[in-house]
């Protein structure tokens, strides 16, 4: 009989569950895919990032039933780049990705999905600038660096339930979990005040149908602009019963600070709450990037900091407070915040299961 996995995290606690920011990593293999099943059908990509390029290395869609021997949920964020119909309604790629996971996939798994950024983003990467731009600084289009454009879409509920939402709930049903909406950065100058963002998503989930095909599905708001996270937006999270995702990112302040301007609250209606561990504080996403590639094992100049530890601290803290709470914590993970997500999934669930 083979020793049991150190990255079977599947039942820690029941007010717990785990689960990484995308999967199919090729550095995982021998710990979370077997080396003698997926060796050899590691597929290669190039990638290039702040001047380096990158060969990424990942496995097929089929690994997906491995991954589910040792997670509970998995956050798939192919879906923020493309919704799963176009605007005639028809099947895009991403639909046919999300129908093999689920295909592969066990009955008890649970997905949480990104949203569009086409739905979801007040603005749209473009590498450069046209003339209508509005620019984060004035020489970007000069020198040729990204820029971001007024989405057309954005907060656009009926395209939302019709090409994201319904087709999402039609191919997963139930092992839905709860879908991320994820907004980009803004500086304070170049964002709405509090009191008007939060009128601006009200229209929105005030148009998105509370359940489709019979199934509610659980909204969860990652806003990445701290200027946002004040009470107003708190106490109307709770007023919608929408999920507040807490989120270890570059430019937000730590979980701890989070969880106190959330006043000790889980907001979501369906009793879950999610914390991603994406990136150190302050670390740009091309730096976390290239120092935890190609993503096997930890990293000390990453796990081994005082922040690091902060991190895992704030996040079992959050664990505690939830069983308290009576509420399920989804905790994800991501390689760019310790250099390996099974290994920061592990040390998280040895420090929560001390407090607990």
């Amino acid at each position: 009989m083979s020793e049991p996995s150190p990255f079977d995290l599947r039942h820690v606690h029941p007010h717990l569950r785990f689960g990484t920011a995308s999967d199919r990593y090729a550095g995982w293999i021998g710990q979370v895919y077997p080396e003698d099943v997926w060796a050899d059908r590691v597929s290669t990509r190039t990638k290039k990032l702040g001047g380096t390029t990158y060969e990424e290395r990942t496995l097929p869609v089929e690994s997906t039933a491995d991954y589910f021997r040792h997670f509970s949920v998995v956050e798939l964020d192919f879906t923020f780049y493309r919704p799963l119909a176009d605007d005639a309604g028809k099947p895009t790629s991403n639909r046919f990705v999300l129908e093999r996971y689920a295909e592969h996939a066990p009955d008890d798994a649970r997905f949480l999905l990104k949203a569009p950024q086409a739905f979801s983003a007040r603005t749209l990467r473009r590498e450069r600038a046209p003339a209508s731009a509005v620019k984060l600084d004035e020489g970007l289009a000069k020198r040729g660096r990204p820029a971001y454009v007024p989405n057309p879409t954005y907060l656009d509920a009926a395209r939302y339930a019709d090409q994201f939402l319904g087709p999402a709930v039609d191919v997963l049903g139930d092992r839905l979990t709860g879908v991320v909406f994820e907004q980009e950065y803004a500086p304070k100058g170049q964002s709405p005040t509090p009191e008007a963002f939060v009128g601006e998503l009200d229209g929105f989930f005030a148009d998105v149908p509370p359940a489709v095909g019979g199934a509610a599905v659980q909204a969860h708001l990652e806003v990445r602009s701290p200027h946002l996270l004040e009470p107003p937006y708190f106490a109307w999270l709770e007023s919608r019963g929408l999920g507040y995702v807490f989120s270890h990112w570059t430019w937000l302040p730590s979980l701890g600070d989070q969880a106190r301007r959330a006043g000790g609250r889980f907001t979501a209606a369906n009793g879950e709450a999610v914390v991603r561990l994406l990136t150190p504080l302050r670390t740009r996403y091309e730096e976390a990037y290239g120092l935890a590639y190609p993503f096997d094992a930890v990293v000390p100049a990453l796990a081994g900091t005082p922040g690091a530890r902060e991190m895992i601290e704030d996040t079992a803290d959050l664990a505690a407070k939830a069983v308290e709470a009576g509420a399920v914590l989804n905790v994800i993970p991501n390689n760019r915040a310790f250099g390996n997500a099974p290994h920061l999934a592990r040390a998280v669930a040895d420090r929560a299961l001390d407090r607990l």
